[in-house]
């Protein structure tokens, strides 16, 4: 082997054990966690916006049913699967805290729809609208989960980023700490909606 060529052999070795020792793997590992999960939590999120239209058609046929708590839902509906999801979403805070804004809205508007269907018996008496009820309750746990994957997934990225010595590679190579769910908007999102027709 000559010289030459042991030298540029060596020095791609110690560049690959260098890129290994600083976290770069690992920032390739974690980027397509992250995006994976973020995947799965939109496909909840569009679990979710299919069972809407049922919902809404069974309610509509409830006579005197609250026309504003509908057209809210439907309009939230409208506004949360317009927002654009790519893997790139997951480095821009502002179009993630958009997209986190409209499904935050969606969930409010649904929440007011389920708890005013209550004060009608009818409607808890009708079956598809239970079923479809049981389908949104494990949508929603669903959702939970993934967002909570989500969340930590984001959290060991972030982690590595501002960690030293990883932090330097995450500046070589500008790697941004990642947008994750706002705090105040935490528990509003991931607690399900209060779906009980138990009551008479």
């Amino acid at each position: 082997m000559t010289a030459p060529r042991f030298a540029a052999l060596t020095l791609a070795a110690a560049m690959t054990l260098s890129l290994t020792g600083c976290g770069y793997n690992d920032f390739q590992r974690l980027d397509e966690e992250t995006k994976a999960n973020l995947s799965e939590v939109q496909n909840q999120y569009q679990r979710r916006a299919d069972l809407i239209p049922q919902i809404v058609a069974t309610v509509k046929g409830e006579a005197n049913f609250e026309q504003d708590t509908l057209t809210k839902v439907v309009e939230a509906r409208a506004k949360a699967t317009s927002v654009q999801v790519t893997p790139e979403l997951v480095n821009n805070p502002e179009a993630f805290k958009k997209y986190q804004d409209a499904q935050g809205e969606l969930s409010g508007a649904l929440s007011r729809l389920l708890m005013v269907t209550e004060n009608y018996p009818s409607l808890k008496a009708n079956q598809a609208f239970q079923d479809l009820r049981v389908q949104l309750e494990g949508t929603e746990n669903r959702i939970t989960v993934a967002r909570n994957r989500y969340i930590k997934s984001v959290q060991e990225y972030n982690v590595l980023a501002r960690s030293f010595p990883t932090n330097l590679t995450a500046k070589m190579f500008s790697y941004q700490v990642k947008p994750n769910f706002a705090a105040q908007n935490e528990a509003q999102i991931s607690t399900p909606p209060v779906i009980d027709f138990s009551k008479k």
